[in-house]
């Protein structure tokens, strides 16, 4: 299967993508001096640059972030072809047609809600509102004592006293969490947990890791559900949370309390007529805005 092919179900393989980004690369560079340039004309119809950025919009998370570089000679095929059935498809008035005229006013209407709602958010959720906002959070979320530390897990004591036995002689915590602990984060980060809380652990290590000092390595095994845990306190800490670890909550509360305040100012200036799903008046009131008596309508052709 071609590139190409497997572009057009929307999974790219990021391998053959990484592939021809030595080749594109220098094609794009090209016409990296205008804005919005034309980069294909099919049929006397142009495609620019800015129809390859929505479609990569489009595709799985994974392949947003990439490059536009790297997903061009991909995507630039992908439009060729959508162009190709679009004129086949007006060639036969299809651009007239009850059915695409009431999927384009559908289409319409949500992109004015999502530009609209993001223009609107935009302009209120400015650094400083979102660092006013982290301030009302430290308020809510009193500072609390965290402690940074490694561990080893494994599965039986014995082997936990062994470890201990190792680290005693002079072993690297880090190389051995590494080569012995059943933790799969542990053996990538050397057994780092970074700063935590006793209540993001569970009780029996939070226990034994907040009782020991700064270097201090367990001197038993700690049990747990999870098994037999090694132990290295590194520091502590009394801290609120950085502003960057909950600026993504914070932006998406403010978010989502514009979107709301927005909704209810519209609702209470809108006559608002609610129906049953046959299209008879319905009983019930809609909530909020100005609600009058349903009175029957055409159905829509």
């Amino acid at each position: 299967m071609s590139f190409v092919t497997a572009l057009r179900p929307v999974a790219l393989s990021l391998g053959v993508l990484v592939g021809l980004h030595v080749a594109a690369v220098a094609q794009i560079r090209a016409l990296d001096d205008k804005s919005d340039p034309v980069v294909a004309i099919v049929d006397g119809g142009a495609i620019y640059r800015s129809d390859l950025a929505m479609m990569q919009r489009a595709l799985p998370a994974q392949f947003q972030h990439l490059p536009l570089e790297v997903l061009y000679p991909a995507l630039i095929e992908r439009m060729i072809d959508a162009k190709l059935i679009f004129e086949a498809g007006r060639k036969e008035k299809l651009d007239a047609d009850d059915e695409v005229k009431r999927r384009v006013r559908q289409f319409e209407e949500r992109v004015v809600q999502e530009v609209y709602l993001n223009r609107m958010i935009e302009k209120q959720v400015t650094e400083e509102s979102i660092r006013k906002k982290y301030e009302e959070f430290v308020k809510a979320n009193p500072a609390k004592e965290e402690v940074s530390a490694r561990h080893i897990l494994v599965q039986t004591e014995a082997q936990a006293k062994e470890v201990i036995a190792e680290l005693a002689k002079g072993a690297d915590f880090a190389e051995l969490a590494k080569t012995r602990s059943i933790d799969p984060a542990g053996k990538q980060q050397g057994g780092d947990l970074g700063f935590f809380s006793k209540e993001e652990m569970v009780p029996e290590f939070s226990e034994a890791a907040f009782k020991m000092k700064d270097g201090e390595t367990s001197k038993a095994p700690v049990r747990s559900q999870f098994g037999f845990h090694v132990i290295r306190v590194e520091a502590r800490r009394t801290a609120s949370q950085p502003l960057e670890e909950v600026r993504d909550k914070l932006v998406s509360d403010m978010s989502q309390d514009i979107m709301n305040g927005a909704v209810s100012v519209l609702r209470k200036n809108a006559k608002i007529e609610v129906f049953n799903l046959d299209g008879t008046p319905a009983a019930s009131q809609a909530p909020g805005g100005s609600v009058t008596p349903a009175r029957p309508l055409q159905p829509r052709r």
